[in-house]
């Protein structure tokens, strides 16, 4: 099998977020996909199968399948636009969360994504505790999401991660502020998904960007998340979608051997 590891929403490689990516003929096993997910080891491997004008597209994390991720959709993207679909400048994936449609401009890959609304949370001593800073807000949808005071507070923050696994809400824990040169930046860490810290997180600007959208008064923004190896994001808010643009660095292309009896 075809293995592609590509940095997304990274200027060159070892920035932004990796993501394995697999293009297949036919669907292989979910079990056999998880084990590749695990001995790839990264925050996401996706899995793509063509069908008649669109791809079929899967993620799975190092402990199971997920709804929707956004770097390695741009990923996926990425080598398809590159080594499979060359004549197009667009590409469409079939998901669990619908219809995903990802736009090239020069360099720059596109993704159109649901927008997902956001409730307010009580902040409780649990959230602080694990945080081991007092967040402004608080706010649920898939994640957990803590609005900082500042740039710097997201920027250090060193949370409990075995703290943040007990939280009874959220799959992921997502920290940010209004940015110093940027719009906004932000933090995701995803430990109940064996992922402490998410390099550069599409699908959490999915709820990031209304968020800011609304706090901020403006639909299109430039976004920064804060990891180690960092990340820029182009937002832009258009009703109830979001849409988030960045580049990619292809870092390895090598094949995976499997056993016949998968």
């Amino acid at each position: 099998m075809k293995y592609y590891v590509v940095d997304a929403f990274a200027e060159k490689i070892f920035e932004g977020n990796p993501a394995g990516v697999c293009i297949l003929e036919d669907w292989i096993s979910e079990s056999l996909m998880q084990k590749i997910a695990m001995e790839n080891n990264l925050s996401e491997t996706a899995f793509a199968v063509k069908n008649n004008d669109s791809y079929h597209l899967r993620w799975f994390t190092p402990a199971g399948e997920i709804e929707l991720c956004g770097h390695a959709t741009l990923a996926t993207a990425y080598v398809l636009l590159n080594y499979y679909e060359q004549d197009t400048n667009t590409v469409m994936f079939d998901t669990l969360s619908g219809i995903l449609t990802v736009y090239r401009t020069d360099d720059l890959y596109e993704m159109d994504f649901p927008a997902v609304p956001s409730e307010k949370l009580a902040i409780t001593a649990q959230m602080i505790e694990a945080l081991g800073i007092t967040p402004l807000e608080a706010h649920k949808n898939r994640d957990l999401l803590f609005v900082l005071d500042s740039e710097e507070d997201v920027e250090k923050l060193k949370p409990d991660f075995s703290k943040l696994q007990e939280f009874p809400e959220g799959l992921g824990v997502l920290v940010t502020a209004k940015g110093d040169h940027f719009d906004f930046v932000s933090r995701a860490f995803f430990p109940k998904l064996n992922v402490n810290e998410d390099p550069v997180c599409g699908s959490a600007h999915c709820s990031l960007i209304p968020y800011w959208a609304n706090r901020l008064n403006k639909n299109e923004m430039i976004a920064r998340q804060l990891s180690d190896r960092s990340g820029i994001v182009h937002c832009k808010l258009e009703g109830p979608r979001v849409k988030l643009a960045g580049k990619a660095a292809l870092y390895s292309i090598g094949t995976i051997f499997l056993e016949n009896r998968f």
